[in-house]
């Protein structure tokens, strides 16, 4: 990104709020309704507010986004990661004018495509090419324009043989292909992309993040991009924005960024409460979850090669006879190893069961990580069942030993996660006359 596209501002929030409403709308009783539209007409505070405004939660309203200030450059590729329901689609939806701010100001330079959800702005009843027409004209474009950007749409979406059946009929992947090849191809200055891409298969997600990092390099677009996946905010976003609670909690630094958004969910208590962390989410719920996670040591510190011993509470509402627990070592989101418990797991309905467990670190790099608890089945044709998926559950630091590598810091990025033996010194030699 150039110092030009640097001073050149493509979307702007200013102070921006989204409210939504809780349940039933109103105050209750025909009474309070007044109060509460008299205050607002007046611009003073909701008398039947009970809880302050910098709350997320104020009375019957949630602040899904309170009080957004950002500022985002042309030729940009922005990433904006945060748990769920953090606000990033929230945010996303105000950019592409689906809905409207409660509070503040967004100002945008340049036309907008974007896809926030599988089938977005599609007509199902119409064909693909009828729908590629559609979202043209939204953009303003001229048949002339679309016409001349047809075949290359059509090539890069894969689905040149279904272009001309209603799009109604196309599995969620056709959708996507379609869609983006849509977004990324009509002329528009910014380009606003949702998590929809993990629906696609990965050779066609590949070629879209190569798509999108040639739209901000090489054409000079603003993209930005929404993901749970780090590997791809790393492999495409120039800058990070992690969204906790409505608000922005850290922007720059992209590697920075995935390590203060993996921190906001991990703890390094000595007993911790797992029943309301955020799974995954393309997780359902299951007959199993985890309770609790209680660790031996009371510092979040190991040695190299040291042992890690836990205690996982599990309550299930079912008996499961047939469970498999796994332990994964991730850092910044990447798995370093994973360990399972040598024989199945037995649960009782309504029981919570306990188990003691020693994860050995021997051989794992000295670094930060966080670990990832999975309670599955597998069946005999090899597929996984999930009963819980609980991710960055416990944060610790393998800490390097005195004068090992001769005081050298590790690199987990030059380095590798996993310490290799010493080589072994075969023989020495100092001059091409002692080579044999």
């Amino acid at each position: 990104m150039n110092e030009t596209n640097n001073r050149e501002i493509a979307i702007k929030l200013s102070g921006v709020k989204k409210m939504y409403k809780l349940g039933q709308i109103g105050g209750g009783t025909l009474t309070a309704d007044i109060q509460s539209w008299w205050a607002r007409r007046r611009g003073k505070d909701d008398p039947n507010t009970k809880i302050g405004t910098n709350q997320r939660l104020i009375g019957k309203t949630f602040m899904a986004l309170n009080g957004i200030d950002l500022t985002v450059y042309k030729g940009e590729a922005l990433g904006i990661i945060g748990g769920n329901g953090a606000g990033k689609s929230t945010m996303l939806k105000l950019l592409s004018r689906v809905t409207a701010p409660t509070e503040g100001e967004i100002d945008i330079y340049g036309r907008i495509t974007s896809m926030l959800e599988v089938g977005t702005g599609f007509n199902g009843e119409m064909t693909g090419r009828e729908n590629v027409y559609l979202n043209g004209a939204i953009l303003g474009m001229t048949k002339a324009e679309i016409d001349a950007k047809m075949e290359e749409i059509i090539e890069f979406s894969e689905v040149r043989e279904f272009i001309d059946t209603p799009v109604k009929r196309y599995s969620s992947g056709m959708y996507v292909k379609l869609a983006f090849s849509v977004a990324a191809h009509l002329d528009s200055e910014i380009m606003i992309m949702d998590e929809v891409l993990a629906v696609g298969d990965m050779a066609f997600q590949k070629k879209c993040l190569d798509k999108m990092r040639d739209a901000a390099k090489k054409e000079g677009r603003t993209v930005l991009y929404v993901s749970h996946n780090m590997n791809t905010i790393r492999q495409l976003c120039d800058r990070c924005v992690v969204l906790d609670k409505g608000k922005v909690v850290y922007e720059g630094d992209v590697e920075e960024g995935i390590g203060h958004y993996l921190g906001l969910y991990n703890s390094s208590e000595q007993i911790i409460d797992l029943r309301n962390l955020p799974r995954e989410k393309w997780f359902k719920n299951g007959p199993a979850k985890f309770e609790s996670l209680e660790m031996e040591k009371e510092k979040a510190i190991y040695d190299l090669n040291a042992k890690m011993r836990m205690k996982i509470s599990i309550l299930s509402n079912q008996d499961i006879k047939n469970a498999l627990l796994g332990v994964f070592i991730l850092n910044q989101g990447i798995a370093v190893t994973s360990m399972k418990t040598p024989s199945i797991v037995s649960l009782e309905k309504n029981k919570i069961c306990v188990l003691e467990l020693e994860v050995d670190l021997e051989r794992i790099a000295p670094g930060k990580y966080t670990t990832k608890l999975v309670l599955s089945k597998q069946n005999e044709m090899g597929h996984v069942e999930y009963y819980d998926v609980l991710m960055n559950t416990y944060s610790f630091e393998i800490v390097q030993p005195h004068n090992w590598m001769h005081n050298r810091p590790w690199s987990i990025h030059n380095n590798g996660f996993l310490v290799s033996q010493d080589l072994k010194l075969l023989k020495q030699f100092n001059t091409s006359e002692d080579y044999k």
